[in-house]
């Protein structure tokens, strides 16, 4: 897949430079060049008025965010242990009905260039790579990154509950029932340990989903909004994040680069403190529409 950075569009294309350009790149096969065009120059019209202060550019990186989030349907799905996600833990069962309202999703997990872009640094680990998923960030890192996102009274960015998430790896209504997400051979969807370096990877490169989801099998594990639960005994049925329970403890999904396959499936879960770095813990954004 063919990456295109703004600030090489705004380098390219002088009419449109102003000052410094945003950092933001994303996969153009994710956009028209028309729509692409149009976000360029909104981000050229915010930088000419604001220059680096994110106050004055938010706006328009909203657009840039916004172009990636996907709309996943609402319905009714199974959660956990069902039976082509074999290998089970006890903490994914039981399996349980889950009615999902709809929400939106990104298509991508947060990469380095859209951290840096919002919060004026970057932690990851591998960071020679702007366009590989932001990673070494704790679930509170990212409490204050979505607090800088949504200055303003936004409100609209936030994490997926771990239902959501769920729903969306496993393909939400389109579903084909694979055991990872979009697949049932990880190596088409997934960065796990034989094939990805020992690190991190561009976001996009391998197959997406039903849904046109990228890298919810492997790349970096993935923060969600729960609280830890070491069983789904008395989880909620509607969706939302469940808040209660040891919440020091935040759930991750989606495994990892260095993960083996069993911890790629879309059913896998596990725990870190709120507080821990590393560097195979990253997170993607969610919405809900008309927020």
């Amino acid at each position: 897949m063919t990456y295109i950075s703004l600030s090489s569009f705004f380098l390219s294309n002088p009419a449109t430079a102003r000052d410094l350009p945003l950092r933001v790149r994303f996969p153009i096969g994710s956009l028209s060049m028309k729509r692409f065009v149009a976000t360029a120059a909104l981000l050229s019209t915010a930088l000419a008025a604001g220059g680096d202060r994110l106050d004055a550019r938010l706006p328009d990186v909203w657009k840039v965010v916004d172009d990636q989030m996907a709309l996943v349907e609402g319905g009714i799905f199974t959660m956990g242990c069902t039976p082509e996600q074999k290998n089970c833990g006890a903490d994914e069962k039981p399996a349980h009905p889950v009615q999902v309202e709809s929400f939106e999703i990104g298509s991508y997990e947060v990469t380095q260039e859209l951290w840096e872009t919002v919060m004026g640094s970057n932690p990851a680990t591998f960071g020679d790579c702007p366009q590989c998923p932001v990673e070494t960030v704790s679930w509170g890192d990212i409490q204050l990154f979505l607090q800088k996102l949504n200055t303003g009274g936004n409100g609209r960015y936030r994490l997926p509950s771990e239902a959501e998430w769920e729903y969306a790896s496993r393909g939400g209504p389109q579903s084909r029932g694979y055991q990872y997400s979009g697949s049932d051979d990880w190596v088409a969807v997934a960065w796990y340990y034989e094939n990805s370096g020992n690190r991190t990877n561009p976001v996009g490169q391998k197959q997406p989903n039903e849904l046109g989801l990228f890298d919810m099998s492997g790349n970096v594990r993935e923060w969600v909004q729960d609280c830890w639960r070491d069983s789904y005994a008395g989880a909620p049925g509607d969706g939302r994040a469940w808040e209660e329970g040891n919440c020091i403890r935040r759930v991750i999904r989606g495994g990892s680069w260095y993960g083996k396959p069993s911890y790629v499936r879309s059913a896998n879960r596990f725990w870190y403190a709120t507080y821990f770095r590393n560097n195979n813990l990253g997170f993607r954004l969610a919405r809900t529409p008309g927020e």
